[in-house]
Parts: C-alpha cells; structure tokens; sequence
C-alpha cells in the first residue's frame, strides 16, 4: 500500500471482478445498437478501459474532459469543458463512463448539455457513488460501488494529478490534502 494511504478501500480483484459484472449488464441493454461510449478523463480512464473490453455490442468511443474540481478536494461549482467530443450525439444513445459522482453538479450539467445537443439516450455509468454528498438531482444509472465520504485516489483517481496509477482504490491520508 501507498505510504500517503490510509488504507485500502477497494481491491484489485474487487474493482475487476464488478467492473466486468457492470459491464455486462450494460452490454446486454445495448445488443442490437451502436452507443457512444464516453469516458470523462482523466479519471476514467482506467475503469473506461477495463469497462469497455467486456462490451460485445458495437460501440464508438470519444472522450471529455470536464471539470469542477482543478487541484482541490471541492467542488468549484464551474463546469469546464477542456476538451469536447469529437462526435456528434445527435440521435445517438449515449453512455457516460465517470470515475466518481460526488455532488454531482458535474454529470447532472453534462448529461443535460448531450441531451440539449440531441441525443436520443444518456446513461451513467459510474465507478463510485457517494451519495450522501450529492448536492444536484443525479444518479447512476449502473453503479459499481457505494462509498462513505471519503477522499479516495488510485484506479485512475488522483489528488493533484498524483495516485492515479495505483492499482487499486485507497483512502488518502487526511494530512495529505489538509497540509
């Protein structure tokens, strides 16, 4: 385990074993139809990946970068488009693939902003859901794991752009990000 956590929260045996269950269930939704898989970056990234390979249904990929954090641990209230998508939504079933939803100001803004620009579907995809911090009217429509309100890091979570590359998710110490 990292020095800077605290502890493990999820495994890697745990994370791989539901993120296949998740997609699956996902896959069996979309059998007969080509959606737009849309990783939110860079967060995602490692859920998006090991999610998307458990899909058999046709899918396109195309990736955002939102945010409402910067290097902070709260969120700014600002959603920031970075990078937009390079496909087009409009009548398209739509699948976003997010790390974490926390408020959820940020998923509540995006998925109305792909319905505004015409798509025919959104659906959520998360890798976390802390519900007891949920400020906007969002949820998940697949969910793989519930957590308490703790700062969490690894499987593409970072703090400061650091501990996204650990393999599993840990709780970071709370000196790390209140020093």
């Amino acid at each position: 385990m990292h020095k800077d956590c605290e502890r493990i929260l999820l495994n890697e045996d745990e994370l791989r074993s539901r993120v296949k269950e998740v997609a699956l269930e996902v896959d069996a939704r979309y059998q007969g139809k080509r959606p737009l898989v849309v990783g939110i970056l860079k967060g995602s990234i490692i859920f998006y990946s090991d999610f998307i390979r458990h899909l058999s249904c046709p899918v396109e990929l195309d990736f955002m970068v939102v945010s409402s954090y910067g290097s902070g641990t709260v969120s700014s209230g600002k959603l920031r488009i970075k990078k937009d998508l390079d496909k087009d939504v409009a009548g398209r079933d739509v699948i976003i693939v997010e790390d974490i939803i926390d408020s959820g100001f940020t998923l509540a803004n995006l998925k109305a902003l792909l319905l505004e620009r015409g798509a025919a579907s959104v659906v959520i995809v998360t890798l976390l859901n802390k519900k007891e911090r949920r400020e906007y009217d969002v949820a998940p429509d697949y969910n793989c794991f519930d957590i308490e309100n703790e700062f969490v890091v690894g499987y593409g979570l970072d703090y400061d752009e650091r501990y996204r590359n650990l393999p599993y998710i840990g709780i970071l110490k709370r000196e790390v990000y209140e020093s």
